[in-house]
């Protein structure tokens, strides 16, 4: 018996732990602490510590699948590869998309956008960031000139004040709630917003119980407070920001006066006081938020927000301080960069540059570039929905948009429109089951590569064991598809560090970084242009990557959520997570330990609301909205606003987004996940129901 222990990155949330992946004859047996590695320093949360557990699951995909006769069956690679080669030449670009994922790495992402726009001659090319913190790149990039994370999460432990605000932060990125904890030990005071009492708020100094769907007026309400009281930093905002009498004239105005504010959020006015104070006062403050700031139809002037707080305060540019999205899937950031979006080519740079296009030719060796932005995957699938779409063909590499899309009765009828349907991945997901082709794909384990977290930090992933069957590596399979149809030589990569100097190449922020200098377990945090840089964890030290150098206030107003309650429907749905689960647990309910743990949905409802419908705990129930219902238990807790029910989303048998809005942002076009109007009503029992917590026996998918 040989045990090895490999080195690796987590496949799960964007925090980037490391861990050992001990190998034994061949197969993944367990995970043990890597001391060395600097997010996590050997410790790892409920998902990581069984990371392992998924990859030999009985349904892993083995063989290529093809549609025959209505039904999927085993076929070769050459059947397969050959099939879909044809179909795609029968496409005009315009009639073709690809969906990247979040879940991939770097190398896997730059090679499907590569794919999409170089071999295919599409625009459509965009991945799950888009459901996620798309609203995030927009905003932080309009206020700082870059769309990410601004200090590391070491640096949260030198915060005197931590701010979370739409962020679960001790359920969702559990490593990066140990370092609020560090701070807390040393002193700094914790604020958190959220209209459910979670793990997070246990943790917190003072808890602010805001409705859904009004964070910019808990934040104009925040930043009333402080100018009122003469707070903000005023040598900053002179030094360093522009427009800020525009934000103050918006802020000053009653609509943001603290009994307002309280009466539009729900938080007390004297909460508000107490938070601007500390906000203000204590030196460096930081602010954590994830989806439950970016997931609305203002996400973007959600995200705006949360930069004006961070400018008015001056707390950017310094240990401690900043504005920190916290990613939630692994690879986020890094799928981004790589430009798996439909406006930009990797490192961000607009494909409707003429001047960066022509660049983008001579470095791959391919002319006629698509000239203009292709579809956001929101905007595709609604346009699908509808049957009016130009898309008829799709290929989709490590996403579900059957479970992860909104109303997910129109989404299953967008997909059905398509003409051909190309999933790529490592278990025959929702998605995959839709598919006419099916190609199976190696996991985390089971390649090389890289992939950036959430602090932008740029981290191996190390090939421990074989794929299983006849599955292949992502970038193995795209590169196969441009054979194929006539693009060998512009892939013609032996390996996944070649495909890594080629990113380094055409990425600006990439550009010192190698598969050499990251076989330091610290990695490299981007932006890192030469190959003697030392990476960046502080962004805006000096100046921001604007035009001119200067932080942007955005002069935001409060607007409500696209769906408000009614009569009809009286209460408000947001979603979320839970601990022991992850997205749309393509993964993690293979995981027999997470399984065991909780293993079915539920709904949260205030005991007055429970009250008002009849409705008692564990009973079942139905939630309703105009887009759907689904069955499932009720946990009736103190713990959610009244008003407000929760649904974690990882669930298929009660999938929550059966029932979310997919109105969206004017700007980014990422769904309004976070706020729809439900009602709740009494159904009949079954005598088979189970518990919303504890040993479940739902459906294991």
């Amino acid at each position: 018996m040989k045990l090895e222990y490999v080195p690796t990155t987590c496949p799960y949330c964007g925090t980037g732990c490391g861990f050992n992946l001990v190998v034994k004859d061949g197969r993944a047996a367990g995970i043990e602490p890597w001391q060395r590695a600097p997010v996590n320093e050997g410790k790892l949360c409920q998902k990581g510590r069984y990371a392992h557990e998924f990859i030999h699951n009985k349904d892993r995909l083995v063989k290529p699948l093809v549609r025959k006769n209505g039904k999927l069956v085993e076929a070769s690679w050459e059947e397969a590869l050959t099939l879909v080669a044809g179909k795609f030449r029968t496409f005009r670009p315009e009639e073709l998309a690809c969906l990247s994922s979040a879940k991939a790495s770097n190398e896997d992402n730059y090679l499907m956008q590569k794919f999409a726009r170089a071999v295919l001659k599409t625009p459509n090319i965009d991945h799950c960031a888009r459901l996620c913190h798309s609203s995030t790149v927009a905003g932080l990039a309009a206020a700082f000139g870059s769309g990410a994370m601004t200090n590391s999460i070491a640096d949260l432990e030198e915060a005197k004040c931590i701010f979370i605000i739409g962020s679960n932060t001790f359920e969702q990125h559990p490593l990066i709630g140990r370092r609020v904890v560090l701070a807390r030990k040393k002193g700094a005071k914790i604020i958190y917003a959220d209209p459910r009492f979670t793990p997070t708020a246990k943790q917190a100094d003072l808890y602010l119980p805001l409705r859904p769907g009004t964070d910019v007026a808990l934040l104009n309400g925040l930043m009333q407070l402080i100018i009122k009281t003469g707070r903000e930093a005023s040598g900053f905002i002179a030094a360093r920001t522009r427009d800020f009498e525009a934000l103050k004239e918006t802020v000053l105005q009653e609509r943001y006066a603290p009994e307002n504010v309280a009466a539009i959020t729900g938080v007390p006015e004297e909460a508000l006081r107490t938070a601007a104070e500390w906000i203000a006062l204590s030196k460096p403050s930081a602010l954590l938020y994830s989806m439950g700031i970016t997931q609305h139809t203002v996400g973007v002037d959600n995200v705006k927000s949360t930069a004006n707080l961070m400018l008015l305060t001056g707390n950017l540019g310094v240990p401690g301080g900043g504005v920190n999205p916290l990613r939630g899937q692994n690879n986020v950031q890094g799928a981004c960069d790589m430009g798996c979006l439909p406006d930009v080519y990797p490192g961000y740079r607009k494909v409707a540059d003429p001047g960066i296009r022509k660049g983008m030719e001579e470095a791959w060796s391919v002319p006629d570039l698509p000239e203009k932005p292709g579809l956001s995957v929101t905007e595709l699938m609604e346009q699908l929905a509808e049957g009016a779409s130009q898309v008829r063909c799709m290929y989709v590499l490590g996403e579900n948009p059957l479970l992860s899309e909104p109303d997910l009765n129109r989404a299953k009828k967008a997909l059905e429109n398509l003409d051909f349907l190309v999933v790529q991945d490592i278990f025959l997901s929702e998605t995959a089951e839709l598919a006419d082709v099916v190609l199976p794909a190696a996991c985390y384990a089971e390649e090389d590569g890289t992939q950036t977290s959430t602090e932008r930090r740029v981290q191996r992933l190390r090939k421990a064991l074989e794929a299983p069957g006849e599955a292949r590596a992502d970038w193995q399979i795209i590169c196969e598809l441009a054979k194929l149809l006539g693009y060998g030589e512009q892939f013609s990569y032996l390996n996944e560090a070649a495909i890594f100097e080629e990113i380094a190449a055409v990425t600006p922020q990439y550009g010192g970084i190698s598969y050499e200098r990251l076989e330091h377990p610290e990695g490299l945090h981007w932006p890192c242009p030469e190959k003697t840089h030392p990476g960046t964890p502080i962004l805006h030290r000096e100046k921001f990557t604007t035009p001119d150098g200067l932080g942007v206030f955005s002069a935001v107003e409060w607007k409500a959520p696209a769906e408000v309650p009614d009569s009809e429907y009286p209460l408000l749905l947001t979603t979320g997570r839970s601990i022991w689960h992850w997205h749309t647990g393509t993964m993690t309910r293979r995981s027999e330990s997470l399984v065991s743990e909780i293993d079915s949905g539920w709904v949260e409802l205030h005991p007055e609301d429970a009250r008002s419908a009849g409705i008692v705990n564990g009973e079942q129930v139905k939630v309703l909205s105009r887009r759907g219902e689904v069955c499932l238990r009720a946990k009736v807790t103190e713990g959610i606003k009244k008003g407000v029910v929760f649904i974690p989303f990882h669930f298929r048998e009660c999938a929550a987004n059966l029932l979310t809005n997919s109105a969206f942002d004017p700007v980014s076009k990422i769904p309004e996940y976070k706020c729809c109007a439900v009602r709740i009503e009494k159904t009949r029992q079954t005598g088979n129901e189970k518990e919303p917590h504890g040993k479940g026996v739902g459906r294991n998918v």
